[in-house]
């Protein structure tokens, strides 16, 4: 194996903040939404409030 220690790191660090990333918008904004559809109907507020 010719790959360099710290090229690997960086490449599973580089990895790792993609996922996090990722995972946190595929969550954030369907809440986002659901959470502004039940604050209409609850409230009566706009979508864009």
């Amino acid at each position: 194996m010719d790959t360099n220690i710290g090229l690997l790191i960086l490449m599973v660090i580089g990895g790792g903040a993609g996922v996090i990333t990722s995972l946190y918008l595929l969550v954030s904004f369907p809440a986002v939404i659901i959470w502004k559809i039940y604050r209409k109907f609850r409230y009566g507020y706009k979508l864009t409030d």
